[in-house]
């Protein structure tokens, strides 16, 4: 009986405790447009402007993935404010893509986006080339959205779940896509180029990874 009552007893405080929660797929946008990736009360907080057009921005989402999304975000220390730069059309159309799905999309709707960028960006070159003239002279909605059809950004937001209604009226909504535009226009002049990034505040030097992960560490992201 002694044994049976032990056994419950086990049961019981491992059925009672408390299950990690996984910060990783959590975003919230804050009131200037960025996007907050993690647990918004993380001790470490990292802050990146990016571009989705630039292969340094793309190298470093998927080279830090799987410590810095699958550990330091994961666990709770540490958060990623992603901070748009938008440097062309191109970015533009894969920036209103990624964020057509909101906060509940916009973690793997970011990832996405980067590590599909060498395909999607490769195919851009010959189709920009060989429509200029016609997109040129389009609204600016539909050329944005004709590009993000051929070049396969449009694919990549139906892969996270977005329908064809809820893209078209993202290329629509001139409000949100002003607010993306003005959060560039709020880059601080320190920022020369992308990736850029802040620790708690600070600038970091100019790196990858490489770069990053140890300041992570050291400010006490696990």
């Amino acid at each position: 009986m002694r044994l049976i009552a032990s056994l419950i007893g086990v049961v019981l405080l491992t059925a009672a405790a408390p299950v990690a929660r996984d910060w990783s797929h959590v975003a919230a946008m804050k009131a200037d447009g960025a996007y907050v990736i993690g647990n918004p009360q993380a001790k470490v907080k990292l802050v990146e402007w990016s571009s989705y057009t630039c292969p340094h921005c793309g190298h470093f989402a998927v080279e830090s993935a799987p410590v810095l999304k699958g550990q330091m975000i994961r666990s709770g220390s540490t958060s990623l404010e992603v901070r748009h730069m938008v440097r062309d059309p191109l970015d533009l159309s894969a920036a209103i893509v990624a964020r057509c799905g909101g906060a509940a999309k916009f973690a793997a709707a970011h990832q996405a986006m980067m590590a599909g960028q060498d395909k999607w960006m490769t195919a851009a070159e010959p189709y920009l080339k060989d429509n200029a003239e016609r997109l040129n002279g389009l609204p600016r909605p539909q050329a944005l959205r004709e590009v993000a059809d051929h070049i396969g950004l449009s694919a990549i937001g139906r892969a996270q779940g977005l329908t064809e209604p809820q893209i078209a009226a993202c290329f629509a909504d001139q409000a949100a896509v002003d607010k993306l535009l003005s959060l560039t226009a709020s880059v601080p002049a320190e920022v020369q180029g992308t990736p850029t990034f802040y620790l708690n505040g600070k600038l970091l030097p100019a790196g990858g990874w490489n770069v990053v992960q140890p300041a992570l560490a050291a400010a006490g992201a696990r």
